[in-house]
């Protein structure tokens, strides 16, 4: 069976896709990252006060070693104070994010068509859209809460874009960085299975470059139509199944087959003070 059509119709398990059992992995203090929103302005500071500090004649290679190592020792101290583990391996990624972000670099958007929309009184309730078929850098994690199964997933996926990849290469950001949930038949709980997706940028898209993570796939997901919402602020359980019964009753009237199985996609940095999101729905036939 197809993994990824497996996964986007709430089938499978990555474990059983694979053909071993699905046991839980023990939970680990990982950084959520709502978490990691309220440091954008304490992070620029600390960085700009250590690069003031530097000495005139330090080479341009040490001062890089430094700053990299001091982003990284900030990240591990506010992770402390919330029990969160930030591996010393994530450093060359957290100074790529960050570079990235500084730079207000454009990143490059899941290509889809505008089918339709509806709006009331000026605020838009859903769009209709159909996404084309396209390949994904996928991990699927299952921890005790949504938040850290996002976070493990993301900074995994971070690994791969940041050269940990056949190719060698800094891939880039893209958007929305998407989640695939699955929640109970009665829409009340979210079950702990979670599927952190990238979408590869189109210059990769033909001959992506290969993980050197054995638990992240490559996989081409179908062309789909989705209905989405879009929603800001935080996204754990509570607001995503939030959403969920908001969409649902936005779309009641329509009677689509959307199954148990919904996306988060995340537009904004991790960093950002005002994340912009969406909630989709696909329709299924």
């Amino acid at each position: 069976m197809d993994r990824a059509i497996c996964r986007l119709n709430g089938g499978c398990s990555a474990g059983e896709s694979r053909g071993e059992t699905s046991e839980p992995r023990p939970s680990r203090g990982l950084i959520t990252l709502e978490e990691l929103e309220s440091l954008t302005e304490d992070l620029d500071s600390h960085s700009a006060l250590g690069r003031s500090n530097s000495p005139v004649g330090e080479s341009v290679e040490t001062m890089e070693v430094e700053e990299r190592d001091r982003l990284l020792h900030f990240w591990q101290d506010v992770g402390r104070g919330h029990q969160v583990d930030v591996p010393r391996d994530m450093a060359e990624p957290i100074q790529l994010l960050t570079t990235d972000m500084e730079n207000n670099q454009e990143r490059e958007k899941i290509p889809s068509t505008l089918l339709t929309k509806k709006e009331k009184c000026g605020v838009l309730l859903y769009e209709k859209r159909n996404l084309e078929k396209l390949n994904w850098a996928c991990i699927t994690v299952r921890e005790e809460t949504y938040e850290q199964s996002i976070c493990l997933g993301f900074m995994k996926l971070m690994r791969y874009i940041c050269q940990q990849n056949s190719s060698g290469n800094y891939l880039g950001m893209t958007i929305p960085i998407i989640t695939v949930v699955q929640v109970d038949d009665i829409r009340s709980t979210l079950l702990r299975e979670v599927t952190v997706a990238y979408y590869l940028p189109q210059q990769y898209q033909d001959h992506p470059p290969q993980p050197l993570d054995p638990e992240i796939s490559i996989e081409t997901w179908p062309a789909m139509v989705v209905y989405s919402r879009p929603f800001n602020g935080i996204t754990n359980e509570a607001s995503i199944l939030g959403e969920i019964r908001t969409l649902t009753d936005v779309l009641g009237s329509l009677s689509i087959n959307t199954g148990n199985s919904f996306i988060i996609a995340g537009y904004t940095s991790p960093a950002a003070l005002h994340r912009h999101n969406e909630i989709w729905f696909l329709e299924r036939h």
